[in-house]
């Protein structure tokens, strides 16, 4: 949910933080929420280190939603709110909610109430929500977006990312349900998914943000810093606030999740709250219960996890259906070295139209190709030059 959408590997949940949406108190939750079954299970879709769900409750669907742990709001475009606007609205001279983005910044957005929300077998009554165009979320991944489910959505759920099998659980609370893995204690008072972890022998306090694409946003306030590689720009990531640069390497000591291990993980440098991003939830199976106030992290495998190297193409963009513009290049980078600037225009791919390019794909070529070909336009020519796909860090 940003404004600007670093392509290449970004801490990517765009409007939606690289971090999170927060509130001064509980944030509100649906009025009624109603379960067909006692397990509903909701298929999704993994895009990058994103679970996307799709569900269609009417002819006009199906729609998509974006699953944000990380976000203490439900966002969704004016048109659904539209759509579904519940006789109880708020007044029109209530003001605008300011939001805090990842950048430390604000950004004022319209509230609303929807009279429903379906995801499968779940039904979600009387949900508050912020009104937000996802046009930019929805270019940058290739699919159209309806919205980012904040976790307050959930409140009277016990919810599950399964990251492993792309699906999301849904189950009524029980006095004992029975979750396998490490139970770990939220330790707050809001229901907010923040828990303790280690950095080697440091403790650290983390976000569970399934709405950023990153592995580990540290902040290093208070910690002793420990890098076997040190951090290096990368590209501009977007935030609610605006663009700030990427800073990414690798910490010495493993970052320890109850029982699991995660050897010299991949950090990504942030000014705000430290968070465990999509880029390490996606080897969990993660189950929220908020009646307790705890989340449970399973993985079948008990070896440590390695992080492999982190490729880029050395360019971030902002995204149109016929060009996509450049929006920072990597210091040092085989990009930076061909002399390409921000602000140029991509118009293909690998000869391919840049509109054939959806953000998994991409991801796809970037993984794996040696170099990619790029096609620039400059006024009415366009002219092609194959760019090297280099680790930005090993």
């Amino acid at each position: 949910m940003t404004p600007r959408h670093a392509l290449a590997l970004l801490c990517a949940a765009a409007l939606l933080l690289g971090g999170c949406m927060t509130f001064k108190r509980e944030a509100p939750r649906p009025g009624r929420t109603a379960l067909d079954t006692p397990l509903v299970v909701v298929p999704a879709l993994t895009v990058g280190n994103f679970l996307l769900v799709e569900t269609k409750w009417d002819r006009r669907g199906p729609y998509r939603f974006l699953v944000d742990t990380g976000s203490s709001a439900t966002l969704v475009t004016p048109e659904l709110a539209r759509r579904y606007r519940a006789k109880n609205q708020p007044p029109e001279t209530m003001p605008q909610v300011r939001v805090r983005a990842a950048g430390g910044g604000t950004a004022l957005l319209k509230p609303a109430v929807l009279s429903r929300l379906e995801l499968g077998g779940a039904r979600f009554e009387d949900v508050y929500v912020l009104v937000h165009d996802c046009q930019e979320i929805s270019a940058h991944l290739g699919l159209k977006i309806d919205g980012i489910l904040g976790f307050p959505l959930f409140r009277e759920t016990v919810l599950t990312l399964d990251y492993p099998r792309s699906r999301l659980l849904l189950q009524p609370h029980s006095p004992a349900p029975l979750v396998p893995g490490v139970a770990i204690p939220f330790n707050n008072s809001l229901r907010t998914p923040l828990i303790p972890l280690r950095l080697g022998d440091q403790s650290i306090t983390a976000l569970i943000d399934s709405g950023s694409d990153a592995p580990l946003s540290l902040n290093l306030a208070g910690l002793a810093a420990d890098f076997a590689l040190l951090p290096r720009p990368g590209v501009a990531i977007g935030t609610l606030a605006g663009d700030h640069l990427q800073h990414i390497g690798r910490w010495r000591q493993p970052l320890v999740i109850g029982d699991y291990t995660i050897i010299r993980p991949l950090v990504d440098m942030t000014d705000e709250l430290t968070a465990l991003g999509g880029g390490i939830l996606r080897h969990f199976t993660v189950t929220f219960d908020q009646e307790r106030n705890r989340v449970t992290f399973y993985r079948e495998a008990r070896d440590p996890i390695v992080q492999p190297p982190r490729r880029s193409s050395g360019l971030s963009f902002t995204k149109f259906p016929a060009y996509w513009r450049v929006v920072s290049v990597v210091p040092d980078s085989p990009a930076h070295a061909a002399g390409v600037q921000g602000g140029d225009l991509v118009t293909r791919i690998d000869d391919e139209p840049v509109a054939t390019w959806d953000y998994a794909r991409f991801e796809r070529l970037v993984a794996t190709a040696a170099a990619i070909r790029f096609t620039f336009l400059t006024g009415t020519t366009e002219s092609s030059r194959s760019l090297a796909v280099f680790e930005l860090v090993p």
